[in-house]
């Protein structure tokens, strides 16, 4: 009890001098966001997850003010960080603010890590589009900066995540999306993709095993090799049928 009694001594007092910065007509943002980014880790100690939200959305403010985005988007992640169990849909936003700070400023190198972590907090909730979705986005902001390799495993990636979503077609469509992408269509994460859905379109149970223990999908992020290391997830047959429902039926007395 004690300890806590003296966490929020020290809470408030980080509270007042904050308060104090900003309220001083000459008061500097940078020493204010400080400050705010104090109380922010003394109120995550306490548990008191809204204002550990509220704390260093106002410290990024703050650091914005001073027109530095790097400082600004790592209060937003801290605060991402800290809220990913207990309120996983307030670090899924901050983590996507902390993403647009660096990339509305031209920092897109500086990105990546957010990104792994914000597909992270949507594959522990099972929201497997939006988790594709923004390894889709990875794959611009490498592109922006001529990250390649980056690029091509995020495609990868999302692949790999609409199949373990037992979603063949949006799998398949977003792999023709992909080959529009010279790039990605020569490389090693380009080829795996195509023997991933040939394997899936075929049925093959035993070669989807084998191509999601191979060495490129070794070399994903680990949220990825993870499910990649469970695929297939479901009736592979099913699949096959409904990736040729708009076709034409096979005739199977015309062999010719």
């Amino acid at each position: 009890m004690r300890r806590t009694k003296l966490t929020l001594t020290r809470w408030s007092a980080d509270w007042r001098n904050a308060t104090q910065y900003y309220e001083q007509a000459e008061f500097k943002p940078w020493d204010a966001a400080k400050h705010m980014e104090s109380a922010a880790a003394l109120a995550m100690e306490l548990s008191i997850w809204n204002e550990v939200a509220d704390f260093y959305k106002r410290a990024a403010e703050l650091y914005n003010e001073c027109g530095r985005s790097q400082p600004a988007s790592d209060a937003l992640a801290k605060g991402a960080r800290a809220l990913e169990d207990a309120q996983p849909d307030q670090a899924i936003a901050m983590y996507t603010d902390a993403i647009s700070l660096l990339e509305d400023d031209g920092k897109e190198n500086m990105v990546f890590d957010l990104y792994r972590a914000i597909t992270n907090v949507y594959i522990k909730l099972e929201k497997y589009t939006d988790a594709a979705t923004f390894l889709l986005r990875w794959a611009v902001a490498a592109n922006k900066c001529n990250a390649l390799h980056s690029q091509c495993k995020a495609y990868l990636s999302a692949i790999v995540v609409y199949l373990y979503a037992h979603d063949y077609k949006q799998a398949e469509q977003c792999y023709n999306d992909c080959c529009q992408i010279d790039t990605f269509m020569s490389s090693d994460q380009g080829h795996c993709a195509s023997q991933l859905l040939s394997a899936y379109r075929e049925a093959d149970v035993e070669e989807v095993k084998r191509v999601a223990k191979s060495s490129t999908i070794s070399n994903l992020d680990h949220m990825i090799i993870r499910i990649a290391r469970k695929l297939p997830t479901g009736e592979l047959v099913a699949m096959e049928v409904n990736s040729l429902e708009h076709g034409e039926p096979l005739d199977e007395d015309d062999l010719t």
